[in-house]
């Protein structure tokens, strides 16, 4: 919109100089020529910019369609349709804009007898070439852009992603090294809870065989020092409930 305000006022400016020149006194012909030749550049520009950037923008809608596509999106075939069928519709009203402008020329460069029109009107057609030749261009740049950041952006993430690996496979192998040394600790610490659970029972055994002998050599000591069978009988079985074994405990 920005453009087409710009395009207004510079026409409604060299409108305004046009008719200051006509009536400083300039000649009909230089300003009407100059005037018809102002209108056509205007002419050529409006031909130049609507239907093409319609056309264009079409065919990139189209494009994106496929790209989406490629991904995996859903996308309506009516989209497909409507974007080909604005695509067709304003190939044909930019290429008619062109050869209608030419043959108007034509027809007003015989009425009139002046031989310039017809190199206005061979211009016009020769026009009809200009945006699709530069939109070419713009493309194969565009897709050199792309060709180039394909080749050399995975490079760069392949040399990263390599660096990565290397760090994290330095890593898991100072944590398996931690797991060994762990591994290794637990084992010796078993293996020292194991003997000391063997020292413990040793030790409990050899309390149990003492405590055993020593209930003997009591009862065989009371057995010498008395005949009083009931002193004799309770201390007897004091001392067997000594060597019996508690089974709560065991």
């Amino acid at each position: 919109m920005g453009k087409l305000w710009g395009a207004a006022l510079a026409a409604a400016a060299l409108a305004g100089a046009l008719a200051l020149a006509y009536a400083v006194g300039a000649p009909p012909a230089v300003v009407l020529g100059t005037a018809a030749g102002v209108v056509g550049l205007l002419w050529l520009l409006v031909l130049l910019t609507l239907p093409w950037n319609l056309y264009f923008r079409a065919h990139s809608v189209l494009a994106e369609i496929a790209i989406s596509r490629g991904k995996g999106l859903e996308v309506s075939q009516a989209r497909d349709a409507e974007a080909a069928r604005i695509a067709r519709t304003a190939l044909r009203a930019a290429v008619a804009g062109h050869v209608v402008t030419a043959g108007l020329l034509v027809a007003l460069t015989a009425a009139t007898g002046n031989a310039a029109g017809y190199w206005f009107a061979g211009f016009f057609l020769v026009s009809t070439f200009f945006r699709p030749a530069g939109a070419y261009f713009t493309q194969l740049r565009r897709r050199l852009g792309v060709l180039l950041k394909d080749v050399t952006h995975p490079r760069d993430d392949v040399v990263e992603l390599r660096r990565q690996v290397d760090h994290l496979h330095a890593g898991s192998r100072v944590l398996e090294e931690k797991a060994e040394e762990q591994y290794r600790a637990v084992a010796e610490l078993r293996r020292a809870v194991d003997a000391l659970g063997v020292s413990v029972f040793a030790r409990v055994d050899e309390a149990d065989r003492r405590i055993a002998a020593m209930g003997r050599e009591f009862e065989s000591a009371v057995n010498r020092l008395t005949d009083n069978e009931e002193i004799i009988t309770g201390l007897k079985a004091f001392l067997r409930m000594l060597r019996t074994p508690d089974v709560t405990g065991t």
